[in-house]
């Protein structure tokens, strides 16, 4: 029996509604509607899609977007000197980074200079400690994504068995938070699982599989536990087809619920955004 296709965009129209809604009677209660402002640094196409997008969905739902160029060649000192403006500048929301950075700049610096109150994608270190206590409303947008698609499942996850593969920030450390915060007992795989050749028998046991290693079909179908359910973060291009880390053909014949990639997580990403955002508005208007 092949699983069911747990696709982001049915779930980003949902929020989108509910967003707008609240812009909507945000505007009419205060007069103002959140504002993101995002800093590029140089020149990057890839950047460029991700600019695109965000404005197209701020648009959509009221939300005020704008971008900030600083030139390929700002110091770090300049660069965070620019972020120290937008965070004393109370038109501006929310600020985020987009990445990459050319390589003389140290994004993670940047990143924390971002204020708390107006960090976007919930990527400062205070914004990432608020996860431990299971206390926040913002938090790094692809792990809040992944939530939002188990959510969609309707599955009980309390004390169920959790393989994350991938320990980035963005993804799979804070998962792992956000998975405890919901009694499930969870597993984080990442390179040395692999280099010891462990990381089957973890996966085999997984009754919720999370993987953002960015490896084409680094999980192999015949490894899925029979009623599974599996989200694929991994964004990989092979020839001319985007694939994930797991082998989706055979993957589908044994999981429960599965998500197609490109399809799953990416079309909700940028929704969250927009709702970290609208939350850090609502926050800011107390």
């Amino acid at each position: 029996m092949s699983a069911k296709l747990l696709e982001g965009k049915v779930i980003a129209e949902s929020l989108k509604a509910k967003i707008k809604t609240e812009v909507e009677g945000l505007k009419s209660k205060t007069g103002r509607v959140p504002k993101l402002v995002a800093l590029q640094i140089g020149e990057n196409a890839s950047s460029a899609v991700y600019v695109k997008a965000q404005k197209r969905s701020a648009d959509s739902l009221g939300i005020e977007y704008e971008l900030k160029v600083a030139p390929g060649t700002i110091s770090q000192a300049g660069a965070e000197n620019m972020i120290k403006n937008m965070n004393m500048d109370d038109s501006i929301t929310a600020v985020i980074l987009q990445l990459p950075v050319p390589k003389e700049i140290d994004a993670k610096r940047l990143i924390g200079a971002i204020s708390p109150s107006k960090d976007a994608e919930g990527m400062h270190p205070e914004n990432l400690g608020k996860i431990i206590s299971g206390q926040y409303k913002i938090g790094p947008c692809t792990a809040m994504a992944v939530m939002e698609l188990l959510e969609s499942t309707g599955v009980n996850l309390y004390g169920k068995e959790a393989v994350v593969v991938g320990h980035s920030e963005i993804a799979g450390k804070p998962l792992a938070l956000m998975l405890l915060n919901k009694f499930v007992t969870t597993t984080v795989c990442h390179i040395a699982t692999g280099e010891r050749g462990v990381l089957p028998e973890h996966v085999k046991r997984a009754e919720i599989l999370i993987t953002a290693v960015g490896k084409a079909g680094i999980i192999k179908g015949d490894w899925i536990k029979e009623k599974a359910i599996v989200i694929d973060v991994g964004i990989n291009k092979v020839g001319e087809k985007i694939v994930g880390d797991v082998e989706f053909d055979s993957a589908s014949q044994k999981a429960s619920y599965i998500t197609p990639v490109p399809g799953g997580v990416g079309p909700l990403t940028t929704t969250i955004l927009m709702r970290n955002t609208l939350e850090l508005f609502k926050a800011g208007s107390k």
